[in-house]
């Protein structure tokens, strides 16, 4: 039976190819970028005032002069006005400045207004230290026209996006959305609508597949298929045809009615793995078919919810563009005893402590059916096969929402 690394790796080793598409910049956000965004000019492109207030030209101060005589205001988004030179007996002027005004000719330096008290159109310095070229963004000093903004797998997200329409980008080349069908299989299960007789329950994986997708900007569509070998066969002929990725949750362990893994393989779909030594989500499935990928996970609610944070959502990344999530780790808050000689996956909720670490606070649980604990649980701790007890205080990798 593979190790979960193993299974991981071989479904990295099966990325799906997705092609760009050119969309508005407006429907750009959460997309990944497929052509890199250039600065089409400096940034800033213009000496660029900081604070509102006096500009002077630092050369009157130095020679100890501290009032300067309003001559006029830089407004922001106006034309560049000039510093008038001191002639004669004429007394040093100054300009009024606005926050993001571009910096008048002949002026060097900004005082606040808070620094200078003005009267009668005279503005006097109030402090002791000023340094030439001080509360000016000086041209360029950001980015240069040409220079990288946005790299290939950035996801474009509130800043993103701003700095894209900064550069005039109406238009964004991005990675194509996959067209992913989420089923659900078995007899037990009915509508959401429905009530169920007491040997059923209402469909719920599909919709936490859904929303788990979501988080990654692709949109799934649901259905569900009995536990009947021809209309499996027949539904899923249809789906592959349609879709890029199929997701199935049930069907895949060694029941009568499990009939997934051998309609996949009449249907062409190569199987890559099925089973991974890990707890819960053993049964998993995995295969692929022209350009199409196929998950099958295990049916339970704990299992399908393991399986979509540890292989699906890492996979989806990839074939996006986006690089890998951040590892995250959290230390066991609490002893923990696993006997079995496999991968555990241990329900935690997570707490973060003044000290900056990060608890894991393990659950109690009735195992992969108790969809209830999912509710209280914010990550799966991976818990590494070789091991029967683990330490409070011990640190290992969690798994959680995208």
């Amino acid at each position: 039976m593979l190790s979960v690394a193993d299974a991981f790796a071989i479904t990295q080793q099966h990325i799906l190819t997705l092609p760009t598409e050119t969309v508005l910049l407006t429907d750009a956000d959460g997309r990944v970028l497929r052509a890199v965004v250039r600065a089409d000019r400096d940034f800033p492109p213009f000496d660029r005032v900081a604070m509102d207030g006096i500009a002077i030209r630092f050369a009157d101060y130095a020679t100890g002069q501290r009032t300067f005589t309003i001559v006029g205001m830089q407004r922001a988004g106006q034309p560049q006005l000039t510093l008038p030179q001191q002639t004669g007996s004429n007394i040093n002027a100054c300009l009024e400045v606005m926050t993001g005004s571009i910096l008048p000719i002949g002026a060097d330096t900004v005082i606040r207004y808070e620094d200078v008290n003005i009267v009668d159109a005279q503005a006097t310095i109030v402090i002791e230290n000023v340094e030439i070229g001080q509360h000016i963004h000086p041209q360029a000093t950001d980015r240069r026209a040409g220079n990288e903004l946005l790299s290939i797998g950035t996801r474009m997200g509130p800043s993103e996006l701003a700095v894209a329409a900064s550069v005039g980008q109406t238009m964004l080349t991005v990675t194509a959305l996959p067209r992913v069908a989420l089923i659900s299989t078995g007899d037990e299960l009915v509508d959401v609508a429905d009530t169920p007789l007491p040997y059923q329950i209402r469909r719920s994986n599909t919709y936490m597949l859904r929303a788990t997708l979501a988080l990654l900007g692709i949109q799934a569509t649901l259905h569900h298929i009995v536990d009947d070998e021809a209309i499996l066969t027949d539904r899923l002929t249809t789906l592959l045809a349609e879709n890029d990725i199929l997701i199935l949750s049930g069907g895949v362990s060694a029941g009568k009615a499990d009939f997934v893994p051998a309609v996949l393989a009449r249907l062409g779909v190569q199987k890559q793995f099925h089973k991974v030594d890990q707890r819960p989500g053993k049964p998993l499935w995995f295969g692929t078919a022209l350009g199409k990928t196929v998950f099958a996970l295990p049916g339970n609610p704990v299992s399908t919810v393991l399986c979509a944070y540890r292989y699906v959502v890492p996979y989806l990344r990839t074939s996006l563009g986006l690089p890998p999530a951040p590892v995250r780790y959290a230390q066991l808050a609490e002893p923990v005893v696993f006997k079995p000689n496999v991968t555990y996956f241990l329900s935690v909720r997570l707490s973060s402590e003044p000290d900056g670490r990060t608890l894991a606070h393990p659950l109690p649980g009735s195992g992969s059916a108790d969809f209830a604990n999912l509710l209280t649980a914010d990550a799966f701790m991976e818990l590494p096969a070789e091991r029967s007890e683990f330490s409070a205080g011990e640190a290992f990798q969690v798994w959680g929402k995208v």
